[in-house]
């Protein structure tokens, strides 16, 4: 297919876990609420019926925003904020804990609805997809509005879809009419419609990457767009380089992949307070069964079983170390992946408190190979056996 004739959609659930949470609490709706508490940040009950919540003033703790509705963001909350600091500028800010079973189970709603329109789809995250429609025979407005309602017939929740010839532009543009906006944009509507963004708004572009353009006197996507590819490549490398003189340009190629397989599986949380190796032990094992659970859980939904069992630890002091094994054998059983995470843990001197505890699970297999696999094994033995 011409790269040009290409119709790629990026579809962006507005504010999607806080969402779901004003599916459950309609009464919110129109607040600043913030989601990232803990279970005792749950709602209580009143004896006339009514829900006391809590509210971010309240919040003593490390802990950080997952997300926040708009009007939470339009007084400057934001994502991967430390609630502290939320406190300080929206003390009356609801504040919910966080509930990824729930945000599961709405994510997987959503995208069985747009896969009854088209099964061309990415997914890429918990609350976002890539979609083809280059096949497709309406126009991208029409399908736009199509999918837009599917999602919501589904879920009772919006989103924003951004359509251009490649991911990298409908990912920039399904952030442009936020909350339940739709894009359309074609390589002629860059000059106007994304060269005057800053550089940081593509998707690839870091902080250090961000700065060493500041410091070429690059500040907007239309300088970038006119930097000789040679002098970019002075600076950043030949691969590097050759991806931003392109992506300045409106140029991905990148095909939509239908299927992507997962390197590893992961779970990790940030303690309240830290914790002590001896003195607070059972609340680490407590906190390693749970992430253990987790991932096995994460295993079992995605359909896949791993080999190597890796445990992060982050420090009082912020140093950061990993250990991992590797088995002779796939496992996604929470009790055998605790075992080898114990044995990990025992490669590692606990002196100091700990801020941060993760598990992961990785050389992954999917439970269909596998038994495919022991199929063909057992056909051999018997063919050996015949022979």
């Amino acid at each position: 297919m011409n790269y040009l004739s290409r119709r790629i959609a990026h579809l962006d659930m507005d504010a999607f876990f806080a969402s779901v949470e004003l599916l459950r609490y309609p009464q919110l709706r129109g607040l600043p609420v913030v989601i990232g508490g803990k279970s005792e940040h749950k709602p209580v009950r009143l004896e006339d019926g009514s829900l006391r919540f809590s509210r971010l003033r309240d919040y003593a703790g490390r802990g950080v925003i997952t997300t926040a509705t708009y009007e939470a963001r339009a007084v400057g909350v934001f994502s991967a904020m430390g609630l502290m600091k939320a406190a300080q500028l929206a003390p009356d800010a609801i504040l919910l804990p966080v509930d990824f079973d729930a945000y599961r189970h709405y994510s997987q709603l959503f995208k069985t609805a747009v896969a009854s329109i088209t099964p061309q789809i990415e997914d890429s995250g918990i609350d976002e997809i890539y979609i083809d429609l280059s096949s497709l025979p309406e126009d991208s407005l029409t399908l736009a509005k199509r999918i837009k309602q599917a999602v919501c017939d589904a879920t009772g929740l919006t989103c924003s879809i951004g359509i251009t010839p490649n991911k990298m532009l409908s990912k920039m543009c399904s952030d442009f009419e936020k909350p339940d906006g739709i894009t359309i944009l074609d390589l002629s509507d860059i000059p106007e419609r994304i060269w005057p963004l800053p550089v940081r708004r593509i998707n690839g572009i870091g902080p250090k990457a961000e700065k060493k353009l500041a410091l070429l006197g690059i500040s907007i996507i239309a300088e970038l767009a006119q930097v000789e590819l040679s002098l970019l490549q002075a600076h950043f490398g030949r691969g590097y380089a050759t991806w931003l003189f392109e992506v300045a340009h409106g140029i991905d190629h990148r095909p939509v992949m239908t299927r992507s397989e997962p390197k590893s599986i992961s779970r990790e949380t940030t303690f309240e307070h830290n914790l002590h190796p001896r003195h607070d032990r059972t609340a680490l094992s407590e906190a390693l069964t749970a992430l253990c659970t987790r991932v096995a859980q994460d295993l079992k939904s995605k359909g896949y079983l791993g080999r190597t069992i890796s445990i992060k630890l982050r420090f009082e002091d912020f140093h950061t170390v990993t250990r991992d094994i590797t088995l002779s054998t796939f496992i996604a059983d929470p009790i055998a992946i605790r075992q080898a995470a114990r044995e990990c843990l025992r490669r590692v001197p606990l002196e100091k408190k700990l801020r941060l505890l993760g598990v992961r699970v990785s050389m992954l297999s999917s439970t269909h190979s596998l038994q495919v696999a022991n199929v063909l094994t057992q056909g051999e033995l018997l063919l050996e056996f015949q022979e």
